[in-house]
């Protein structure tokens, strides 16, 4: 946490019976009441303070746990006694009986962030002494009104975002954010402590594809207010504001979400901007750890894959080095989705079982809603479709429905999320058809700014039949993106074309559409030019991995005519795959299409020992489109 957090400076807030951090009723009324509407109160210089929060909250989990005074008593190693007035405010609690209550109850830390500050009470210990008492050895004269004004104030402000980080650390970002924002109000006058607020509210998911206007207004308001601040904490805190606006500018998937002329393209030259100031002004980790997390999302659609590894990679050292749940948590998922992009599946494995005990430390809703989202996209990979049929349709729903319900997350983030994944399983079982009867297809035609989503309703049509619509749909994604020249380089733009270059060769094969692969898979493989090698393409964060980039350069050059290119992208493409056996099937078919069409000696005797060994797979992993169409091609070979 940076310095404006843990101590509002007073030669900041001088004036602050006057000017700084002014009273509002309403905010600052609405603070108190939130810290403890039970708590007992006493006033001294004419605020409020409230004294016992800890005491009324613990009560009231207490209670809602069903324990009595004497069986909580008993399991914190004190008396009854003792904790009864604990309760009711005439004993203070110790940190280390906080922390035993805070567990037993499961508090998930939320009571030991009310055990008061105890720089706060030296202060108010002394102001509640007589005018011209010493308290201890700790204060000599007594403070300035003024001073105890800003200690409370101070106090306040930290007790707000400590409980605002807890919620957003047990997955509830609608509480976090409520509690941020009462934080923000109880800090007006000091920049740098709103600027604190106002990066804490930037970190909550937002919907995919979209801006969110107002904490863009936010934000750029705190970087105005902190302009002409020389000093280090400011400079820190504007590296931090600029690599949030980076991100939140590049949310935007189109000109239809982008906010007005400042779109992705600016998102992403602030990012680099803010990481060569990075060299220079963080020296904090806390600035480093928050840079490096957002500017890498900054740049996820503008960089390679390999250069966006490299950012996560500087991240998980960082977050090493920094005492943050948080961004370890960033840093993790990160990783495991820029090393599956890369093409290293066994690393990313490894990587996600670390996530996988950061999940179970935290016991965030969204923390296990986020590894087991990924154990899915890992079991779709693997072929263990029943087990992620399990999450999917079932748990998966729950999560959505309580977090939805509850506004603790962004629905359409968690809906959009299962819908791809449902949307992936139902392709490789070849059931396809249910995506249309099951009303699925209508919600995935509602996400249509997003592209992905329109390519894969395009594919949805090839694979039931319609290729004629798939045909029209592909054409129209050309005309409107200019022949995919308003696509980025990478991020959302790779599984988009991927999807794009399956909807080419289900046309390919169909046959009767050579005019409009003619008009788009020119385009199709410019696009794709720059991603080979052992590319992944992952569709979400994270969603599905829906292929290998250089399987679907190979589909596109042979929906071209040019067979022996095609198989040089799929000897590259095989390497890869190596741990996805339905993966493997389905390049072994394609392989298969481009030898028969070499037309030379030999190739289709070779051709039918990859459908058979295709077919083999599909038969046993219940791929039943993929299966049906190797069962065909054997057949026609045969016929040959």
């Amino acid at each position: 946490m940076s310095a404006s957090v843990r101590a509002l400076a007073p030669c900041k807030l001088a004036h602050t019976q006057t000017g700084g951090f002014p009273r509002q009723r309403g905010a600052v009324g609405c603070c108190q009441r939130f810290l403890a509407t039970e708590a007992r109160a006493r006033a001294v210089g004419g605020i409020t303070i409230e004294e016992n929060a800890f005491g009324a909250e613990l009560r009231r989990r207490r209670t809602a746990a069903g324990k009595s005074l004497s069986e909580l008593a008993e399991e914190v190693h004190c008396s009854r006694s003792f904790l009864s007035r604990i309760e009711t405010g005439q004993r203070r609690v110790t940190r280390e009986l906080a922390q035993l209550c805070d567990e037993r109850l499961d508090a998930k830390g939320a009571l030991l962030a009310l055990v008061p500050d105890p720089s706060f009470e030296r202060i108010s210990k002394t102001v509640g002494a007589g005018p011209r008492e010493r308290t201890g050895k700790v204060v000599k004269s007594p403070p300035r009104q003024g001073d105890w004004v800003v200690a409370r104030r101070r106090d306040e402000f930290d007790r707000l975002l400590r409980r605002g980080d807890l919620s957003h650390a047990t997955g509830n970002m609608r509480e976090a954010e409520r509690l941020y924002r009462a934080a923000y109000a109880s800090a007006e006058g000091d920049p740098s402590a709103q600027a604190e607020a106002v990066i804490r509210m930037a970190r909550r998911w937002s919907d995919p594809g979209q801006v969110d206007h107002e904490l863009l207004q936010r934000i750029r308001e705190s970087l105005a207010a902190l302009a002409q601040d020389g000093g280090v904490e400011a400079a820190g805190l504007r590296l931090r504001l600029n690599a949030h606006l980076a991100k939140k500018l590049s949310m935007a998937v189109s000109e239809d979400t982008a906010v007005g002329r400042a779109g992705p393209e600016q998102g992403a030259r602030l990012a680099r901007g803010t990481l060569r100031r990075l060299a220079v002004d963080g020296k904090d980790d806390e600035v480093r750890c928050e840079v490096l997390t957002e500017c890498r999302w900054g740049l996820y659609d503008f960089v390679s894959t390999a250069e966006s590894l490299s950012l996560s990679e500087r991240l998980r050292d960082a977050a090493a080095g920094h005492d943050s749940a948080y961004f370890r948590g960033e840093a993790l998922m990160a990783l495991a989705l820029d090393q599956l992009r890369v093409g290293k599946v066994y690393s990313a494995l490894a990587t996600a079982n670390q996530y996988r005990k950061h999940a179970a430390d935290t016991r965030s809703t969204l923390a296990v809603w986020q590894q087991r989202t990924l154990d899915a996209l890992l079991d779709l990979w693997h072929g263990r479709f029943d087990r992620a049929a399990g999450w999917i349709f079932g748990e998966s729903l729950t999560f959505v429905e309580r977090l939805s319900a509850d506004l603790a997350a962004p629905a359409d983030n968690l809906e959009q999320t299962r819908l791809g994944q449902a949307y992936w399983l139902l392709r490789e079982q070849g059931r396809m058809a249910d995506l249309f009867t099951s009303g699925l297809a209508d919600t995935v035609e509602r996400h249509g700014y997003f592209p992905v989503w329109r390519a894969g309703l395009a594919l949805a049509l090839c694979e039931t039949g319609q290729y004629a619509e798939g045909a029209d749909r592909l054409v129209g994604f050309a005309h409107d993106t200019a022949d995919f020249t308003r696509f980025p380089p990478s991020g959302w733009a790779v599984p988009t074309l991927v999807l794009l270059a399956e909807v080419s060769a289900a046309l390919d094969a169909r046959g009767g559409f050579e005019s409009e692969l003619r008009e788009v898979v020119p385009g199709l493989r410019d696009r794709l030019a720059a991603h080979d090698g052992e590319e992944i393409a992952l569709a979400g964060w994270p969603t599905v991995l829906v292929g290998p980039t250089a399987r679907a350069r190979g589909l596109l050059a042979l929906a071209a005519g040019e067979p022996d290119t095609a198989l040089a992208d799929f000897h590259v493409a095989a390497e890869p795959v190596r741990s996805s056996q339905p993966q493997l099937a389905r390049l072994r078919l394609a392989r298969a299409r481009a030898l028969r069409r070499t037309g030379r000696p030999g190739t289709a005797a070779h051709a039918s020992r990859l459908l058979r060994e295709a077919l083999r797979v599909a038969q046993a992993y219940g791929m039943l489109a993929l299966a049906a169409e190797c069962a065909t091609l054997l057949d026609s070979t045969a016929d040959a």
